[in-house]
């Protein structure tokens, strides 16, 4: 525990460097909080510092079990500390409230309870969505490092989907993680370019690229991408977020090799693509059946924009589809849950699980009929290790039961059902989503207190896999 601790605060001290970005902001745009990020700065590494300092004589190499409580205390202690700017910054904003903006931002989940965003100082809103970017940063280290001790995460996936050794990116998870995080930052410059050059200002430009990278749902802007009005914008967007969804590991072999093979094999890509486009011309088909918009055209459009962004778990809107028939921001909800790839900054159940799911449906079907049949679960023509199938099936089960016993928590509270499991399911998918009370579309500015911390919790699980917090909760975890 102490040795852990040793590591949180140098994880702490670091983080404090992040604060160099909105300083930077508030000189260049002169909003007067430069002090009270440098505030924030100091008592975040002098935390830090003191923690590591103190637990210095401690300090070992740890072992893989300890990677599931330093990745928990560290999602736990970074929102904390990135709260700490917006509880200096804006008066009548609880602890709460800021400790859930800061979870909502650095697990790309996008949800918020700030209202007024058009007025907000330009350095709260750029530190917010900084916290996206770094929050996607931090999801795929966690990917390559720690869900592979769960037996279904990040980079052994990708291992039991490549076709071949050829396909390793490089020998050391520090290398690899290195490698990603230029893929990331590449496609986040071109992001930020291509925006500008669709007309956003340079502030709006870098705000929305890092929430499309990130796959979060933060925007400048109360009325989020509805306020730019401009289809090449939305269309852009499209391109970022779906890029996002895939698995990072593939962009960075397609840009190695200047080839598309990658993707043409990825059996998470083509599941992506077929399901997002039947999806998004089906909604388009019901909306002008239903005379929402006055031509399919305009359908497709708004379509296409909302359940590319709420299928990739990013949040980022043009309409208000509470308005839709009903079938239609259910229907992108449930896409939440399955569409993003393994190795992407997206969150929800991923892919790759709703794929082994299916095969082995498929399985237990044929070996209904035949008994005595060798039916191996394959995905991407390799065959897929049963002890990776019952992990799965495991993970699914508790993602199911995390739903229902804190959509029950939810109703407790005096929250309407629709809401309950709306705010749940879309928190533990790590998107911005919502019904009824929480407002328009992702604002939770309605929700009290309980409710806020119990969306909180359903955040932190999705983005950690479930796994990793709930293994601290068993006491074999603590025996030596």
């Amino acid at each position: 525990m102490l040795a852990v601790a040793h590591f949180l605060g140098l994880l702490l001290a670091s983080f404090a460097l992040s604060y160099a970005l909105p300083v930077g902001c508030s000189l260049l745009l002169a909003d007067h909080l430069w002090p009270k990020f440098l505030l924030a700065a100091a008592i975040t590494a002098g935390c830090g510092l003191a923690l590591a300092i103190a637990t210095l004589p401690f300090r070992r190499e740890l072992k893989p079990r300890d990677g599931f409580l330093l990745v928990t205390l560290g999602w736990l202690l970074l929102p904390a500390a990135a709260a700490l700017p917006l509880l200096l910054a804006l008066r009548g904003l609880s602890f709460t409230g800021a400790f859930f903006e800061a979870m909502s931002g650095l697990t790309t989940t996008g949800s918020t309870v700030l209202t007024g965003l058009d007025d907000l100082p330009p350095s709260l809103n750029f530190w917010r969505h900084v916290l996206h970017w770094l929050g996607g940063l931090g999801i795929i280290v966690m990917a390559l490092a720690v869900l592979p001790l769960l037996g279904v995460g990040g980079m052994q996936l990708h291992k039991g989907l490549a076709p071949g050794r050829e396909e390793r990116l490089a020998p050391r998870i520090t290398e690899t993680a290195k490698s990603l995080w230029l893929v990331y930052a590449v496609i986040t410059v071109a992001g930020i370019v291509a925006l500008r050059i669709c007309g956003m200002s340079w502030f709006d430009a870098v705000c929305h690229a890092f929430s499309a990278v990130g796959l979060g749902g933060f925007s400048p802007h109360d009325r989020s991408i509805a306020w730019f009005d401009s289809p090449a914008i939305e269309l852009t967007l499209i391109a970022l977020m779906l890029i996002a969804s895939l698995n990072f590991a593939r962009h960075f072999i397609a840009l190695q090799r200047l080839s598309l093979e990658s993707y043409r094999t990825d059996p998470e890509c083509k599941a992506i693509f077929l399901i997002l486009s039947v999806s998004v011309v089906g909604i388009a088909a019901l909306l002008t059946q239903d005379g929402v918009y006055g031509d399919f055209m305009t359908s497709l459009r708004h379509s296409a924009f909302n359940v590319v962004s709420q299928a990739t778990t990013s949040g980022l809107t043009t309409q208000d589809y509470q308005r839709w028939p009903v079938f239609a921001p259910y229907w992108m909800l449930f896409l939440s849950c399955i569409v993003c790839s393994t190795g992407s900054t997206g969150g929800g159940i991923k892919m790759f699980r709703t794929l082994l799911l299916a095969r082995q449906a498929g399985r237990e079907l044929t070996l209904l009929i035949h008994p005595a049949a060798m039916a191996p679960v394959r995905i991407g023509g390799r065959p897929i290790p049963d002890g990776v199938g019952h992990a799965v099936l495991a993970f699914i089960f508790l993602y199911f039961m995390t739903v229902a016993l804190l959509t029950f928590a939810m109703l407790l509270t005096g929250l309407d059902f629709d809401s309950s499991f709306s705010a749940i399911v879309a928190s533990i998918n790590n998107t911005a989503h919502g019904f009824g009370p929480p407002g328009v579309v992702h604002n939770f500015h309605g929700l009290t207190p309980p409710q806020i911390w119990i969306c909180t919790a359903a955040m932190l699980l999705g983005r950690l896999e479930i796994f990793s917090v709930i293994v601290l909760f068993r006491p074999a975890y603590w025996r030596k």
